[in-house]
């Protein structure tokens, strides 16, 4: 992730320790109990620095979080995932959906620091919600509606509307992420076993009954 922020923005090395730094000590401690001075001195800049990048820390910790979540709620779904839904044509959506989850799966493993981060801290900032909001009504809702009525057509799924199955299907994937990577890490976990069963209440929930 950090290497994509440096591509996409064109960041410094000390913006780069500092976003690393802040990542570290937001995902130990919380935002509101991590101080810019904390992050300067693991970063190894002075705390100046900072506020030269960045005008708040609250500025920071957008810039943090909002490219995780366009990176963890969006490729998937967006205009390369749909056409390469409808230049392969899955056979079924759950052949589908087991590559997206494992997709998923795998970005989640490895920015844990940064789910964790996003995890916490929504509920409590507006502007993280803003970003939230944005992805989901201009990347994630016109690619996943194109994709459920392509499998409606093929007779894969119920006719109910697209946003019911969408608000069952994402906060189930999403639900599943957090048991896995913050809520019980250590559990000893069959992560394919998971992942299938994971399906199967999906396609429970949304699967044609025919």
């Amino acid at each position: 992730m950090l290497e994509l922020l440096r591509n996409e923005k064109n960041m410094t090395p000390k913006q780069i320790e500092i976003i690393r730094a802040a990542i570290e000590l937001i995902s130990e401690k919380g935002y509101y109990n991590t101080s810019t001075s904390e992050i300067a001195k693991r970063a190894g800049v002075a705390e100046g620095t900072i506020f030269r990048h960045y005008k708040t820390k609250k500025e920071l910790l957008v810039e943090i979080v909002t490219p995780v979540i366009t990176n963890f709620a969006a490729p998937m779904f967006a205009e390369k995932f749909v056409d390469q839904v409808f230049r392969t044509d899955f056979a079924h959506f759950k052949d589908l959906m087991y590559v997206f989850i494992k997709n998923r799966f795998e970005f989640a493993q490895s920015n844990i620091p940064l789910l964790k981060i996003v995890m916490q801290e929504l509920a409590f900032h507006p502007e993280i919600q803003d970003a939230y909001k944005k992805v989901f009504k201009e990347k994630v809702y016109p690619a996943f509606n194109q994709t459920l009525d392509f499998y409606k057509e093929k007779g894969e799924l119920q006719n109910l509307p697209n946003e019911t199955m969408i608000r069952l299907i994402v906060p189930t994937i999403i639900g599943f992420m957090i048991t896995r990577f913050i809520l019980q890490p250590d559990k000893d976990w069959d992560d394919e076993a998971e992942i299938r069963k994971l399906i199967t209440v999906i396609m429970g929930g949304v699967g044609s009954k025919e």
